[in-house]
């Protein structure tokens, strides 16, 4: 894959989800300019998929956070190159964004995919996917909002389950069937080009939000 040079920060700025200090809730019709619906992805790694999705639905503004500076600076950038000005990203624990940063039911989809799986049972506590992180998904989700999630772990794949199984206002609906990709870049993530290529399964789930 082509490399993406990485532009100077003041450029990037635009595109930068900046925490308020102390955290507080955020406007998004602030952050955006507009009062769009809003969705965000958890763990958005390189950025294909919040690029693929800004580009398809302009509509839509989309907020990413990853807790690495590296990704987020790089996914800016390739914000920025395409004029893709519905996005922003921010460089934050999700977990703690979504507690003290989203406010309730402002969001219309959290998409979660392939989040670390943190092998080691003594790493589990680490794992984004928690019941507190799908409480805080409850409440930021609109009535109706979506959670859409997955994983090539089915271990993981069968926690997301039960944490989801436990909250009576989510239910279960069938989650899209990838189509076949038309180019390198038709892929949810990198992380789903990479193992659709090698042939492992991989485990979709979603959830929508009750009235």
């Amino acid at each position: 894959m082509r490399r993406t040079p990485r532009l100077p920060l003041e450029a990037l700025t635009p595109r930068l989800l900046e925490i308020p200090d102390p955290p507080a809730p955020l406007d998004w019709a602030a952050v955006f300019g507009n009062d769009r619906p809003v969705e965000l992805e958890v763990g958005f790694g390189k950025g294909l998929f919040l690029v693929t999705s800004a580009s398809a639905h302009p509509e839509v503004n989309f907020a990413g956070v990853e807790i690495v500076r590296k990704y987020q600076l790089y996914t800016a950038t390739r914000l920025l190159k395409r004029a893709l000005t519905n996005v922003r990203v921010a460089c934050a624990d999700a977990r703690l964004f979504l507690r003290d940063c989203v406010p309730a039911a402002s969001l219309q989809t959290v998409h979660v995919y392939f989040p670390d799986p943190w092998w080691k049972t003594r790493h589990h506590k680490r794992r984004v996917f928690t019941p507190e992180f799908a409480q805080q998904c409850l409440r930021s989700l609109r009535p109706g909002g979506e959670l859409s999630a997955a994983t090539d772990v089915q271990e993981y794949s069968l926690v997301m389950a039960e944490v989801m199984a436990a909250l009576p206002d989510f239910r279960a609906v069938p989650p899209p069937e990838p189509g076949t990709p038309a180019h390198d870049l038709d892929y949810l993530t990198n992380f789903e080009r990479k193992f659709r290529k090698q042939g492992k399964p991989i485990y979709r789930q979603k959830y929508r939000k009750g009235a």
